[in-house]
């Protein structure tokens, strides 16, 4: 038996940002199911930062916000000079959806005071195969970023390596038990104790709370589909903003030369290596079509990814009430890469006990809105 003062499940985004938090002073191993860490929600983002995302919902609004600084200006460890790209993004609305636009507009201008009502001539010069349908109206928020998720992810990694922590892939947990103060975490391959588990499994993470005997926090992993589609000839899109219906019904974005679009699907899916279903490839294809002045022959790539959510749609970070030394970092939704860095540093004071960061704090960011025991 290998032992270590703290144990993370789950070597993804979340798992990856919390360990490179905590493994200065401590002995920390971070176990990955997969052959590789960041396989499923991470590889698999959309890779932006939106500080308006999900801003109604003050737990998320504040650790995006406080995540920025590291984004824009990483430590030298990332090897990187920003993390962060300019995009935009254009919110479109058809006539037909305008009145309730317009409420959107006037709620969200109210806390981002960049974002700007546009006409039909900057929309059209943004995006110049956009259909009419589409042009009339809408708004552009400039403090929307590209992130390069990989280098965050593996700039956490890296910390994690220079101050001696471990990561082990292809080490599933298949029994997890709480003995003298410790758990016991068996793999197939050995067995790792800790004093301290932390739980950041992803989708998987209400699977490992059952292992150890925990209480589920009623984890639902939503799946979501996107496609890359081939622009006309000659059509250069590397300069778009991010696209988004106001209404949520899709959205799409410049990648690599081509066009990715989204359904923004959420279909409530067990917890797998999602597929995407051609149902919703053939959606993504309709809005795009129905959005741009695109003739699609082919799809050249298509996927799916889980987001996973409890009831409130806030993420799950605290220790467990119902075991001892069991701490959730669970449910970040679509969120979780443009808050990792302020979520792992609230996750990693908590689990020192040292209270809350400054920054969140100045916020009046209360623990009581991510707790577990909200449940």
């Amino acid at each position: 038996m290998e032992t270590f003062d703290i144990i993370i499940v789950g070597a993804g985004m979340a798992g990856a940002s919390v360990a490179a938090e905590l493994c200065d002073g401590n002995r920390v191993l971070l176990l990955e199911r997969e052959e590789q860490p960041g396989y499923h929600a991470t590889g698999r983002s959309a890779a932006a930062y939106i500080p308006s995302y999900g801003a109604d919902n003050l737990a998320l609004h504040y650790l995006t916000a406080c995540s920025r600084s590291i984004l824009q200006e990483p430590p030298s460890v990332f090897r990187v000079p920003t993390l962060l790209h300019q995009r935009g993004l254009l919110s479109l609305c058809t006539p037909a959806q305008k009145a309730q636009a317009s409420v959107d507009f006037d709620r969200l201008r109210a806390t981002f005071a960049g974002i700007a009502q546009v006409d039909t001539a900057f929309i059209r010069h943004s995006i110049p195969l956009i259909r009419d349908e589409y042009a009339s109206s809408g708004w552009f928020e400039p403090d929307v970023h590209d992130i390069d998720v990989h280098a965050l992810h593996e700039g956490y990694l890296r910390i994690l390596r220079q101050h001696g922590g471990r990561l082990v892939n292809n080490a599933e947990a298949v029994a997890i038990e709480r003995r003298q103060q410790c758990w016991q975490v068996q793999t197939r391959d050995t067995v790792y104790s800790a004093p301290l588990l932390v739980n950041a499994a992803g989708a998987w993470a209400d699977q490992v709370a059952r292992l150890a005997g925990v209480n589920p926090i009623g984890l639902m992993p939503l799946r979501r589909t996107a496609v890359l589609l081939q622009p006309p000839p000659g059509c250069e899109v590397s300069g778009w903003p991010l696209i988004m219906a106001t209404d949520g019904s899709f959205y799409l974005k410049p990648d690599a030369g081509l066009i990715l679009a989204s359904p923004a699907d959420e279909h409530l899916s067990e917890a797998c290596d999602a597929r995407p279903e051609e149902l919703d490839v053939a959606y993504a294809v309709h809005y795009a079509q129905a959005a741009l002045r695109l003739e699609v022959r082919r799809v050249e790539h298509s996927w799916a990814g889980l987001r996973s959510f409890v009831a409130d749609r806030s993420p799950v970070l605290g220790y467990a009430n119902d075991v001892d030394g069991f701490f959730w970092l669970a449910g970040q939704g679509g969120h979780g890469i443009q808050m990792a860095p302020a979520t792992a540093r609230l996750a990693a004071a908590q689990i020192a006990g040292s209270g809350i960061p400054a920054d969140l704090a100045a916020l009046g960011f209360d623990p009581a809105w991510v707790a577990p025991g909200r449940l």
